[in-house]
C-alpha cells in the first residue's frame, strides 16, 4: 500500500501540463509550477505531523527534493 501511495505522490507532476512549453530542460520546477511551490511544499511538510497525511506526505517530500537536485544538477 505505501508503495502505492509514493506512486501517486509522482502525480504532482501533472502540474506541468500547464506550463508553456511544457517540457523545459533548462527550467527549474521549483516554485515555477503550482504543485512544486514554496506554499505546496510547506503543506507537504505539514502532512507529516498527521497520522493519516504522513506516507502522502512523505513521497511528496521525496519527489520535491529528487526535483531539488534535478536543479542542482543543471
Amino acid at each position: 500500500m505505501v508503495y502505492l501511495i509514493f506512486l501517486a505522490a509522482m502525480l504532482i507532476d501533472l502540474d506541468h501540463l500547464l506550463a508553456r512549453p511544457i517540457f523545459d530542460p533548462n527550467r527549474c520546477s521549483i516554485n515555477f509550477h503550482p504543485l512544486h511551490s514554496y506554499y505546496a511544499i510547506a503543506v507537504y511538510a505539514g502532512m507529516l505531523f498527521f497520522t493519516k497525511t504522513r506516507i502522502l506526505g512523505l513521497g511528496l517530500l521525496i519527489h520535491i527534493l529528487a526535483d531539488i537536485a534535478d536543479c542542482w544538477m543543471m
